[in-house]
């Protein structure tokens, strides 16, 4: 596995299609990132197939690790999916303005009421411009993607 690829699993008590819906909306990357900083972007609806874009709202004011990036909108288009089951999108659009990394929710049913998941974000694939130009994001921490995992199952169980 790439060091570059950070993946958590879990198992979570509430019906993966129910998981699946929170994961696939828009609406519901801001309820279960926790940081304060996404918004759904405007007229931001839920992807249905490969190739569907959704806009999201980022304000950095709370990390303030960028100079001069605060406010933005950026474009996320689906890489993968699977209905119910995978859901991919890249950062970014495919043809234009790409960045090279991919966030990622696989649903697997258990039972009737619980569902493993196993969220991952992978910047293996920054594109070639981006890391000549020495512009090298951080891995983005496995905590981080637990906490979404904690929080994606409170929000499933609403």
């Amino acid at each position: 596995m790439s060091e570059e690829r950070v993946t958590v699993r879990a198992r979570i008590n509430a019906p993966a299609a129910r998981v699946f819906a929170i994961v696939s909306d828009p609406a519901g990357h801001v309820a279960i990132d926790g940081s304060g900083m996404l918004e759904p972007g405007i007229d931001a609806v839920a992807p249905t197939a490969v190739g569907d874009t959704f806009d999201m709202a980022m304000d950095r004011t709370p990390l303030n690790d960028i100079p001069g990036l605060v406010k933005y909108t950026v474009r996320n288009t689906v890489t993968v999916f699977e209905p119910g089951r995978h859901i991919e999108w890249t950062i970014g659009g495919v043809d234009s303005d790409p960045l090279g990394h991919v966030y990622g929710f696989v649903v697997t049913p258990v039972s009737d009421t619980s569902c493993d998941v196993e969220h991952y974000c992978d910047w293996s694939n920054i594109v070639p411009s981006l890391r000549a130009a020495g512009r090298e994001w951080p891995i983005v921490p496995a905590s981080m993607l637990e906490q979404t995992l904690v929080r994606l199952e409170a929000e499933a169980n609403r």
